[in-house]
């Protein structure tokens, strides 16, 4: 049977049943929503002489849940206008509308009759056929089969997507023995391709994957901080982004999901895993169990582990004292080995030499580590068959960048077992075992795929659905050519990608010199090229460190060498005689959006934060933004556009360093080019889609593009019109004196100059006037203070 998703019924309109709604939206899915009616009228109902039986009464549940999900932030959708695919309902006038849809998911609360009852009225109404599944995280998938039809068993499952649904990407997808296998293969393959997500095979055990490991991994750090007296920022500093950890690290994780849910899970462990030899470590302590009865349940309640509150200074955060239960402000810890380790780039290299160390952090991991990798191995096949699930779980659902084996692979495996041993602990057999037959480590990769160890044959088996992801890693041994900051690299099938690896991933000199030598080996000797990564953003823009540098002593001449050569690279990927498709994701900024702009395609990941940012730092875009923002307005001049229109909008873009809040936004923006450029929903597919884009272009017959020569400016004409534009927003207050500069020569670029009349001209003329602005800029006391601060805090001064 050939399986279409159109349209999608979510039954329950929660935090989690709203969000999933918005998800399947964004994708261009249609919804229908349902909630229960209300069972008495509220006072605005009361005042309008409403009754129950309304339909605006009996909506009111699901539409105030979903205008509350569309109000959240960060956003639950990727442009304002999926809402439109959104319908509403109530469960007892819209059931029935369960039978135009291709998949129901259930989403009402944790209670296994309340399930029952909501799945009676699904089968009265559901076309046999229809896929049937239940976003539980607590009750067993298996008991909500008991009862319901032989069709109704065969096309159901648990899909547990993780909170918030569009930016975790974690699904779980969990079968009973009933569930056909087509539909179990279906749904792994949908989530992947379509809603862009990590799908995981899991087995029908309490917690699953992903909350079984985490939930362990922080009460085992709860445990630890009190055997070793640590305290909550510490231990938040020790369990964020240093070890590859989300910024939220440990208790401000909890304050987030919730510190009762927290504790459920915890205790649903241990009151229903009594075979679990790690048992003990979801016994609540006693300083969470007390924050549960203050009722502190984090975000919430508006405290928990932590608390803002509005001092004489702003807004504070202060952190709870475990000792005192009283709140104080938050301390900045300090470990030697912390700070030895900060500089180091390559998360790898830093978490090893983290757990080398032999102060207080170093033995905090040192217990982490042994216990967690305890701890997975004895999870082996109970929740998994397969290392790479718990992995795969891991990262996807909890944000840690290396999973659990990867780590302990990382550690090694013969020297971690050692240190379990020696905190009391033990690994499965299994591990010991794969060790005695010299097999010393859980992955490996050979020729661009990876393989895992399977505890079954006690041999490497292919990760499977490798042949759809291209993970750069994996390739190490392709490497066609590399300086200190980048590597271009041999992926296949005739193209290389340029990948590049430095702080924020920002674009100085070294990868500069390398995007001019990929393109230049790419036209000697492959097909195409891809420009991606794999950092954890796409690139935050041009080196501000080196620009200050340069501006603040004054060496003009190498400032405008160094903007001249970042003009003529990306020029260079412009007008190469080979495809170039650019890959970006997340943070795709300044310099980052620029190499976009002048890709033959941009192949951008759902998740892009794109951007020409330089106005905040007191600049114009110097790399080619500037020109080609202008060549874009040109180009929908032609389209029959009033010629004023599109350039103001892409001025207006540019002017306020407005950032699109996803890709599909970045096309409304015009950063991306509507039925040209494309959105991959799995960033892990990215590299590979881009690929494709590449060999596409190179199979339609590539031919090196011609440079433009026929750029429509406006001259005074529309020049005066900005210029009142922006002296309006500084009257009005919005901008401040030296913003309204900046604006102004923005505008002048843009317009061609002072040009008498609208003319037509080359990308070069526009390239010119582009780079003596942002020289003329880079001299401005104002704009040194606001890159002074960029590099200092991270962000700029408002002066």
């Amino acid at each position: 049977m050939q399986r279409h998703i159109n349209k999608v019924a979510v039954l329950g309109s929660g935090v989690m049943g709203s969000r999933i709604a918005c998800h399947f939206a964004g994708i261009g899915v249609q919804v229908l929503l349902l909630d229960i009616a209300p069972k008495e009228l509220n006072d605005a109902e009361k005042k309008k002489n409403l009754s129950l039986d309304s339909t605006v009464v009996k909506n009111r549940i699901v539409n105030d849940a979903l205008q509350a999900a569309l109000k959240s932030n960060p956003s639950p959708v990727y442009t304002k206008d999926v809402v439109k695919r959104i319908k509403t309902g109530n469960f007892t006038d819209d059931m029935k509308r369960v039978a135009e849809v291709d998949w129901i998911i259930e989403v009402v609360v944790e209670n296994l009759d309340i399930k029952k009852i909501v799945f009676d009225q699904v089968e009265q109404f559901r076309k046999p056929g229809t896929l049937i599944t239940s976003n539980t995280s607590g009750i067993p998938i298996h008991l909500m089969t008991e009862g319901r039809s032989e069709d109704f068993k065969k096309h159901f499952c648990g899909t547990h997507f993780f909170n918030p649904p569009r930016y975790l990407r974690l699904l779980e997808i969990i079968p009973t023995p009933h569930t056909d296998a087509a539909v179990i293969d279906f749904l792994m393959h949908y989530g992947d391709l379509f809603l862009g997500k990590t799908t995981v095979l899991c087995k029908d055990t309490p917690a699953f994957i992903a909350n079984r490991v985490g939930v362990y991994s922080i009460m085992a750090i709860f445990h630890i901080m009190q055997e070793m007296g640590l305290g909550i920022d510490e231990v938040d500093a020790l369990t964020g982004p240093v070890i590859g950890r989300p910024k939220s690290a440990t208790f401000r994780t909890a304050d987030v999901v919730g510190i009762d849910t927290l504790v459920k899970v915890a205790r649903g462990v241990k009151d229903n895993c009594p075979d679990d030899e790690a048992a003990s470590i979801f016994e609540i302590p006693s300083f969470l169990q007390k924050v549960v009865e203050n009722n502190w349940l984090g975000d919430k309640t508006g405290q928990g582990f932590y608390k803002k509150t509005k001092g004489e200074g702003g807004k504070e955060i202060l952190t709870l004292n475990l000792q005192t239960m009283e709140y104080g402000p938050k301390q900045k810890p300090k470990f030697a080995s912390i700070e030895a380790a900060k500089p180091i780039e390559d998360l790898k290299q830093r978490i090893r030499a983290l757990s080398a160390a032999t102060d207080k952090a170093g033995q905090f991991y040192q217990q982490f580590h042994a216990r967690l990798f305890a701890y997975v191995s004895h999870r082996i096949p109970e929740i998994a068959d397969d290392i790479y699930k718990v992995d795969d779980a891991m990262k996807a659902g909890f944000g840690w960048e290396i999973g659990p084996f990867e780590t302990w692979d990382l550690l090694g495996v013969e020297a971690s077992v050692k240190i379990v041993e020696e905190k009391g602990l033990t690994v499965a057999q299994w591990v010991k075992d794969m060790l005695a037959k010299g097999i010393k480590s859980f992955y490996k990769a050979e020729n661009g795929k990876k393989f895992y160890y399977d505890i079954n044959s006690q041999a490497y088996k292919t990760v499977p659905g490798e042949g759809e992801f291209i993970i750069l890693e994996n390739f190490s041994n392709n490497i066609v050519w590399k300086n200190n900051a980048c590597n271009l690299v041999d992926i296949g099938d005739g193209v290389v990608c340029f990948d590049w690896k430095t702080k924020m991933n920002t674009i100085g000199g070294e990868v500069l010199e390398g995007l001019n030598k990929a393109v230049d080996l790419a036209e000697k000797g492959f097909r195409g090229l891809v420009v991606g990564n794999e950092g954890t953003n796409f690139s935050a823009g041009a080196n501000v460190g080196m620009i200050f540098m340069l501006a603040a002593e004054q060496e003009y001449d190498e400032l405008d060498m160094a903007v001249r050569l970042f003009q003529r690279t990306t020029m260079r990927l412009r007008y190469s005689s080979i495809p170039v498709v650019v890959a970006p994701h997340a943070l795709t900024l300044g310099g980052g959006c620029e190499m976009a702009l002048h890709a033959d395609k941009v192949q951008a990941a759902a998740e892009t934060y794109i951007g020409l940012v330089e106005l905040g730092v007191g600049l114009i875009p110097g790399g080619g933004g500037t020109k080609e923002m202008t060549l874009r307005a040109s180009l929908e001049f032609k389209e029959g556009r009033i010629e004023e229109e599109p350039l103001k909008d892409y001025f207006m873009a540019v002017a306020t360093a407005k950032v699109a809040t996803s890709g599909f936004e970045g096309f409304d923006m015009g950063v991306l080019r509507k039925g040209h450029d494309e959105i991959t929903m799995n960033p892990g597919r990215l590299i590979a889609d881009a690929k494709r884009s590449v060999i596409a272009l190179a199979d339609e017959g590539y031919t090196r593009p011609v440079e433009r020569t026929d750029i429509k400016v406006m001259g005074r004409s529309a020049l005066g019109a900005l210029l009142a534009g922006v002296y309006a927003m500084k009257f009005g207050n919005y901008i401040s004196e030296h913003d309204q500069k900046v604006a102004n020569k923005l505008a002048y670029v843009m317009c061609g100059g002072d040009l008498t009349e609208p003319s037509f001209v080359s990308e070069q003329y526009l390239l010119d006037l582009e780079r003596e602005a942002f020289l003329s800029l880079c001299g401005e006391r104002k704009t040194l203070e606001r890159l002074q601060s960029v590099i200092k805090t991270g962000k700029p001064v408002r002066n």
